[in-house]
């Protein structure tokens, strides 16, 4: 899901380096922890409050 004014990219390792391995899975579904250990960006499996939470917890 892109966010206008940002890279998707940028954003999504920005997310990256924000959150840690457990957070994500408590975020997530076992299917969508899949997805992204198999390269799907976060961008694409968490949705917008996730994002927003995780951004502005920083």
């Amino acid at each position: 899901m892109p966010v206008p004014g940002y890279d998707p990219e940028d954003l999504d390792e920005q997310l990256e380096a924000t959150v840690s391995e457990e957070e994500l899975r408590a975020r997530m579904t076992d299917e969508e922890f899949r997805q992204y250990e198999n390269g799907e960006h976060l961008l694409d499996l968490l949705d917008e409050e996730d994002i927003d939470e995780l951004l502005s917890e920083e």
